[in-house]
């Protein structure tokens, strides 16, 4: 029977478990990202101090007056770096171009913190992947907290795709090749109690499906969540469990399995009037995305393909263009 619900999952057998303990494992992530695209994971190892350090300087930053956040303003519609306003962006618009015109949050972003050497960063085919990070003076911690978090993530991230590959019927490392110099995005997004009604059809991110190959999320229960579009149509609530990230797969990881696995649609709702005063919420947002010269191309031995081969940078920057107003 497929999943109706986002499973909750123990991935500690991956740093602790044996041979067949860690392709159990693999079978029940592999379920997971063929029916709903998401699951909540535990035994992940980060500690949570660097997660209580991450939330807490990003609130400070988030509360400084605009016209200093601006002075870290994303420098250009096709750079991923720096902070995006609550106008800026309308994420349904990956999916239809006509959906309404902004999301009500706002974010700030960063990419790699460990740049690979020049020949390969700033080669013609490396677009703007590589752009230079652009760091506040205010809060003076941020970006030693958010390199520390970045490269955590990255090392969970590759964690986590050699349990794809184990679930796709992969040997183990099969991704490494394709993750070394990842053009990964860091983006904590703020999403403010709301100080007026939206308008029709606004909500704090429209319905939308990730990018990339895998996104690593820490949230916070607070009215206005998130919720997925199962395969039965229903939109259901992500569980928020202390402790835990939710993961789920994008759309390169599902052209990848030649949509063996699903890139499922997934919002980010209005909190009910009620409860509006209490509902400002953060999310740290980790989007692993592999090297932007990865050839992305059927992995599914036995079946046509359904797309034809392109690359993880093209695919990026492509998608991210299509949400951006202005």
């Amino acid at each position: 029977m497929a999943l109706l619900e986002v499973p909750v999952i123990d991935i500690s057998p991956c740093f602790t478990g044996g041979q067949s303990e860690r392709r159990a494992l693999a079978r029940a992530v592999d379920q997971a990202c063929r029916d709903i695209g998401f699951l909540v994971i535990r035994g992940h190892g980060v500690p949570a101090t660097l997660l209580e350090r991450m939330h807490e300087v990003s609130r400070r930053f988030f509360d400084l007056p605009l016209v200093e956040k601006m002075r870290v303003a994303r420098p250009a519609i096709d750079v991923t770096r720096g902070y995006i306003g609550l106008d800026e962006e309308s994420l349904a618009r990956s999916r239809d171009p006509g959906a309404y015109g902004s999301d009500l949050n706002e974010s700030l972003m960063i990419g790699p913190v460990d740049p690979p050497p020049a020949d390969y960063a700033q080669a013609p085919a490396a677009g703007r992947h590589f752009a230079p990070n652009l760091w506040p003076a205010e809060p003076a911690e941020l970006r030693e907290i958010w390199s520390a978090y970045y490269r955590a993530m990255g090392d969970l991230a590759a964690t986590l795709m050699r349990l794809f590959a184990l679930g796709l019927g992969l040997p183990e490392h099969h991704f490494e090749a394709s993750i070394g110099r990842h053009i990964s995005r860091l983006r904590v997004r703020n999403y403010p109690a709301p100080a007026v009604p939206p308008q029709p059809g606004q909500i704090r991110a429209g319905a939308h499906s990730d990018y990339g190959s895998l996104t690593i999320l820490a949230t916070e229960d607070k009215p206005g969540g998130l919720q997925v579009c199962n395969a039965a149509g229903q939109w259901v609530d992500v569980p928020i469990v202390p402790g835990c990230f939710i993961i789920n797969i994008g759309d390169l990881m599902a052209r990848w399995t030649n949509d063996s696995w699903v890139s499922t649609l997934h919002r980010v709702v209005n909190p009910p009037v009620e409860q509006a005063a209490g509902s400002r919420r953060q999310s740290l947002v980790f989007f692993h995305n592999p090297d932007y010269d990865a050839v992305i191309e059927n992995l599914v031995a036995g079946q046509p393909a359904r797309y034809a081969p392109t690359t993880s940078g093209e695919h990026l920057r492509q998608m991210f263009m299509a949400t951006q107003n202005g």
